[in-house]
């Protein structure tokens, strides 16, 4: 899913001051590659020289020469901390499940591959550099659906990485953005695209497991996913409005001005530019029209939608800062010094992913609820039942909101936070975890449903637009109405109406509803 495919750099250069949103989903989403910046690789090999001399000092430091977590105070001598550090990837693989997308796997050894060019982490420039081929290479790691607990990072899908970045392990090997690739071993995939397999030296296994990248490259992903789906909610929402003969009244900046959220008063703009123009709202303005008030789920769309925008923006802002973080255990700081830390803990990610996992819910909640009203004859102003063509022979769309319903069902258990959890690990070292990377997986499904949820609105309600001939809808919706019915959706006897969903999910999910409805329009907020 994305909203700026067609802005896209080609490539992203990678260095000290870290990444913007844009450019891990360029890289993880529409495959741009990656550039290093020569002087943050000088300040890679400056930092490794720091590491090199702790190693030769007889005193113990964490993660250079000694063991890890609950072993951290075991020494280890210097002809075995190779061994030590690959032993750590090896034993860290060991993730279960279904592979994760390609595409949350790029993002993730992509935000690795950030942290490492700080300087903060200790590693050799040609680890650094070995990530950047890989990446380049189209080659992908499997990385298993279960492994992590968003504390000391997400440490099995990290390892999985590293592993491959050693030449064991399993991979996909694909170019550009399509398709997951062909399964092959990591070494027979590293030699074709000529990148010599990495010796990991001392600190250089922990350096490369320990961070938040995962949980942060999906929040990442699902924050390009929300800017444009959440938008298209005012779509899916003023076509709603106006096929239930709604009022935009209520839209009024003034009455928005009253409670000034910024979320809502974007919203609220949207609403007001999508049905200015409208002749179906003109139709019953005025004094003739005896409603007092619409419904919750009409009148009060700004006020939802912009509170899911409104976290959205916090969640951009926690994104920002873990973007330009440098999160290893232990790091480099400016001074020289390698200091043990928390800042691998996931709990500022894990708790942004589970508030936009809640808006998600509720945004879907209110869409269905506007996809239910136009199917009730009781409530959709003088439409069939159902929208349907002929009354007790059709259906119409009955089961299409039965679809919703049961989507908007899981996105409320979805909802349900999973960083209020912990189980302890490593022995009660790591007694409290986040879990980060499972608020990650479960936001993922609630995007996707959310996106099916919004569509099926959108052939709601231009279906019920549809029928209110020979009024027509403003140019903004009729835009999309005419989308809807190019793939099939109009009117008509009952059909199969699976292939039709989809195709109006896949509009959705690629921003062509979006772009249709703004084209007449301008840019929505």
């Amino acid at each position: 899913m994305s909203s700026n495919a067609t802005s896209t750099p080609s490539a992203v250069t990678v260095g000290i001051a870290g990444l913007s949103i844009d450019d891990v989903v360029a890289v993880a989403r529409h495959g741009a590659s990656v550039v290093l910046d020569p002087t943050a690789l000088d300040g890679v090999a400056a930092s490794r020289a720091i590491i090199d001399a702790l190693a030769a000092d007889p005193h113990p430091h964490y993660g250079i020469s000694t063991g890890f977590g609950a072993l951290a105070t075991t020494f280890i001598a210097d002809d075995r901390r190779a061994q030590l550090q690959a032993s750590l990837v090896r034993s860290h693989a060991a993730g279960s499940g279904a592979e994760v997308e390609r595409e949350v796997v790029r993002a993730l050894m992509l935000l690795r591959l950030s942290t490492l060019m700080t300087g903060r982490t200790g590693v050799r420039r040609e680890t650094a550099e070995t990530y950047a081929a890989i990446l380049n290479a189209g080659i992908t790691p499997v990385v298993r659906e279960y492994g992590s607990l968003g504390c000391s990072g997400d440490l099995a899908p990290l390892a999985h990485c590293a592993l491959v970045a050693m030449g064991e392990g399993e991979v996909r090997v694909s170019t550009g953005s399509a398709g997951e690739g062909d399964l092959v071993d990591a070494s027979s995939a590293l030699s074709s695209a000529g990148i010599a397999p990495l010796q990991l030296g001392e600190k250089e296994g922990l350096a490369l497991i320990n961070g938040t990248d995962g949980m942060l490259g999906m929040l990442a992903l699902a924050i390009d996913d929300l800017r444009l789906l959440l938008t298209t909610a005012d779509i899916s929402a003023a076509m709603s409005i106006e096929g239930l003969m709604g009022t935009d009244a209520v839209f009024a900046a003034d009455l928005h001005e009253l409670r000034p959220q910024r979320g809502q008063a974007h919203s609220a703009s949207n609403l007001r530019r999508l049905l200015a123009e409208s002749p179906i709202v003109h139709s019953h303005k005025g004094p003739e029209d005896g409603r007092v008030q619409d419904a919750y789920s009409l009148r009060c769309a700004p006020q939802v939608h912009g509170a899911a925008r409104d976290t959205l923006a916090h969640a951009i802002s926690v994104a920002e800062a873990e973007l330009a973080s440098a999160i290893d255990n232990p790091v480099l700081t400016k001074d020289g010094r390698v200091e043990s830390n928390g800042n691998f803990h996931g709990a500022p990610v894990a708790y942004v992913l589970d508030f936009l996992a809640i808006a998600v819910a509720d945004v879907a909640s209110m869409s269905e609820r506007r996809t239910d009203r136009f199917l009730d004859r009781a409530r959709n102003q003088g439409l069939p039942p159902f929208l349907a063509h002929e009354v007790g022979v059709d259906s119409g769309l009955m089961i299409a909101q039965y679809t919703a319903a049961g989507i908007v069902s899981e996105l409320k258990r979805l909802a349900v936070p999973a960083s209020v959890d912990s189980i302890p690990s490593s022995a009660m070292q790591e007694d409290h975890v986040s879990m980060g990377w499972a608020a990650a997986r479960k936001l993922r499904r609630a995007v996707d449903g959310l996106a099916r949820v919004l569509a099926i609105e959108v052939m709601t309600a231009a279906r019920g637009l549809s029928l209110r001939a020979p009024l027509e809808p403003g140019a903004a919706t009729g835009a999309v109405v005419a989308l809807t019915e190019s793939v099939g959706a109009g009117p008509g006897p009952d059909r199969f109406l699976s292939p039709e969903i989809e195709a109006i999910t896949a509009a959705v999910r690629s921003g062509e509803v979006a772009a249709r409805a703004t084209a007449p329009l301008g840019a929505l907020d």
